[in-house]
């Protein structure tokens, strides 16, 4: 039986409680209008760390997971906890536009290496993995390999798709892998990077830069997870990474080379909007998505409480490699605004 005894509240009466708590609240209507149409407890996310810390002296006293109090700190405003939320929102787009290219791109890229082979490859064990088609789990019987087709025929069943439709009717199943492919979801993508012959996935990671194909299917893993918080609209902006990346070995992709000491990037969204940006100088050069992270960073809530190193961001971030374009062309602005 749930133990939550906590009453309902109405809107008015949850933006009273908040102020009653210590929370600066300089219009009222438009904070009641946040409350309803975000809701509460998805705000609450954000105002988290705006509440006080329980003092040392205090944690014997306190629930094992609640290491704040419910009191805002002083000057705490609920304002700040908004620009914060859009802030957090604005990251979530702009990750989904970098992941939906990446995503495209690896499907083409695997599509037209495995094509050559056989036009069904995701059909034949014999161009996969072993561990992926034979190793079998002991409880259910089933191979990795057989669970992965189970999805992609239920995809392919319940498919409203054109192309779908024009190939069943045309040609009759099964879909040559360069058509199949655009019904995998991110998941499915990366499952199969994972099972593919060693000697594929390395040819597939090479086209982006990196000789270890270890740390492709990785990168490969970790921007599936994102993905699914991006699709749950669940916060990024602090969030302590569940499916960590591997980064690549000392000087194999020197841009990450500073990332190697400081163990903190490697837990947060910080690790993964470099290897995105990593991915899209190799697909796309001249990509404008480095310049509107930079103009998106300059949006962070500035405040006592809350800074971007929670994101793991490090202080000397802007002149790590992967910014140097951006911060080549701010330069190069201010130069040509000295002559104007």
């Amino acid at each position: 039986m749930s133990s939550y005894n906590k009453p309902y509240l109405t809107f008015d009466q949850q933006l009273e409680l908040l102020k009653s708590r210590g929370l600066e609240v300089t219009n009222h209507q438009t904070a009641l209008m946040y409350l309803k149409r975000v809701g509460y407890y998805r705000l609450s996310g954000y105002w988290y760390p705006f509440r006080e810390m329980i003092a040392p002296n205090e944690l014997q006293h306190a629930p094992i997971k609640h290491l704040r109090k419910d009191n805002f700190v002083i000057n705490s405003k609920l304002q700040d906890v908004i620009n914060l939320y859009i802030f957090d929102k604005k990251l979530r787009i702009l990750l989904l536009d970098a992941i939906e290219r990446i995503e495209v791109s690896v499907r083409v890229n695997i599509a037209y290496l495995l094509g050559k082979y056989d036009r069904f490859a995701y059909l034949n064990p014999e161009l996969l993995h072993g561990h992926f088609v034979k190793k079998r789990d002991s409880r259910t019987g089933k191979t990795v390999y057989d669970k992965w087709l189970v999805n992609l025929e239920q995809l392919i069943g319940r498919s409203h798709e054109d192309f779908v439709k024009h190939y069943k009717e045309k040609y009759g199943l099964p879909l040559p892998i360069w058509v199949a492919i655009e019904l995998w979801d991110f998941g499915m993508l990366s499952k199969f990077y994972q099972g593919m012959r060693v000697n594929d996935k390395l040819n597939i990671s090479k086209q982006y830069g990196i000789s270890d194909w270890r740390v492709m299917q990785s990168w490969l893993r970790t921007l599936n997870y994102i993905r699914n918080c991006v699709a749950h609209h669940n916060r990024l902006w602090n969030r302590n990474l569940l499916d960590r990346p591997k980064l690549p070995a000392y000087n194999e992709i020197i841009s990450f080379n500073p990332l190697l000491t400081n163990k903190k990037t490697h837990t947060r969204i910080y690790v993964v909007l470099c290897i995105v940006s990593h991915l899209l100088q190799n697909i796309s050069p001249k990509s404008s998505w480095n310049k509107r992270l930079f103009s998106l960073m300059e949006t962070f809530p500035k405040t006592s409480v809350i800074n971007i190193s929670s994101m793991g961001f490090p202080e000397d971030w802007k002149h790590h490699n992967f910014w140097d374009n951006v911060m080549l062309r701010k330069t190069e602005l201010i130069l040509e605004a000295e002559y104007l």
